[in-house]
């Protein structure tokens, strides 16, 4: 069987943790607080994450990242993407020298401007071959409960990304490959941002119209930092690109629309985080993708927008007054 490591135990770690161990492979979640991993182990549930939902029994936990990783061939990261740095400096020498290591995060560095693989390329010294991303139309909670979705598995090395895709696929969860690890990454990342911004639409009553042109627009501008730092423009019309946009965008499921959702409705980013209480990548990685953008010369207007509500430099009532106003262009 192959042996899986995932750390930790959020709701997306759990949820992956999960499948992995349905599709039979072995495997050790790595949970920060030790009642977590004890439910785990003795009810089959994280009532802190996924409560009233059933775990496989053969999911173990533990709180030592050690046990978790020893002898693992393939690695999980789920951890909040402005944390990854810091935990993988004290992971990293337990990470076995062959695994391969699959980054389960959405968001790009504040500072640094880096996407997840290439954290984890630059703090562990593993070659970008072996390091894969997991991306696509994928609320946690569903996958959970068993309902049917699918996902892509990016990975240079498409030998890895197979073996990934054969020790994850269920009769619930269907893995595609590819190759194409930067347009997975920004199509995850980004539509974060959009998502807030289709929230704050919502919450403010602007409509259907509005929503569609929001989702439609930030696929659009997406897919021009995608090509502009070398993805496949096709990327973005497959899973991890419209697939994830659509579902972060319209799903009540959603962390960064019900984010959004918050501050149209007129709550401060202070109020909408403690309602919101899971970690919104959006919010943070928001500025980080603007600032990629402004070095690479593209325009992403609705990501500006977002990212000046956040920051408090934008009113929400502003926020699409100003989108409106934007001089008129062609739409390719």
């Amino acid at each position: 069987m192959t042996r899986v490591a995932v750390l930790s135990a959020g709701s997306w770690g759990t949820t992956m943790a999960a499948v992995f161990a349905d599709a039979g492979s072995t495997v050790t979640l790595h949970a920060r607080r030790p009642g977590i991993a004890e439910a785990i182990n003795a009810r089959h549930e994280n009532p802190a994450y996924l409560p009233g939902i059933e775990l496989p029994p053969s999911l173990r936990a533990t709180t030592d990242a050690g046990q978790a990783l020893h002898g693992a061939e393939h690695v999980l990261l789920s951890v909040p993407a402005q944390t990854l740095r810091d935990n993988l400096a004290a992971w990293a020498p337990l990470i076995p020298s062959n695994a391969v290591v699959v980054s389960l995060m959405k968001g790009i560095e504040i500072h640094s401007g880096k996407r997840m693989s290439e954290v984890i390329t630059e703090v562990t010294g593993i070659p970008a071959e072996r390091v894969a991303v997991i991306s696509g139309p994928n609320l946690a909670r569903e996958i959970a409960t068993r309902h049917p979705a699918a996902s892509v598995i990016a990975c240079p090395d498409e030998t890895a990304a197979k073996a990934l895709q054969n020790a994850c696929h269920t009769n619930y969860f269907r893995p595609y490959t590819g190759t194409d690890v930067v347009g997975c990454e920004l199509g995850g990342a980004v539509k974060n941002v959009i998502a807030l911004a289709v929230g704050l639409g919502t919450g403010m009553g602007l409509g259907d119209n509005a929503k569609a042109m929001l989702i439609t627009r930030g696929l659009a501008e997406t897919a021009r930092l995608g090509v502009c730092l070398g993805a496949d423009p096709l990327t973005f019309s497959g899973l991890s690109g419209v697939g994830d946009l659509h579902a972060t965008c319209v799903s009540p499921l959603s962390r960064n629309r019900t984010f959004g959702e918050h501050l149209g409705q007129g709550m401060t980013v202070e109020e909408a985080a403690a309602a919101t209480r899971q970690t919104a990548e959006g919010v943070k990685s928001c500025q980080a993708i603007l600032d990629l953008a402004r070095r690479t010369g593209v325009e992403m207007p609705i990501t500006e927008v977002v990212a000046a509500v956040i920051d408090g430099q934008l009113t929400v009532q502003d926020a699409a007054g100003q989108l409106m106003a934007r001089t008129p262009k062609p739409e390719r």
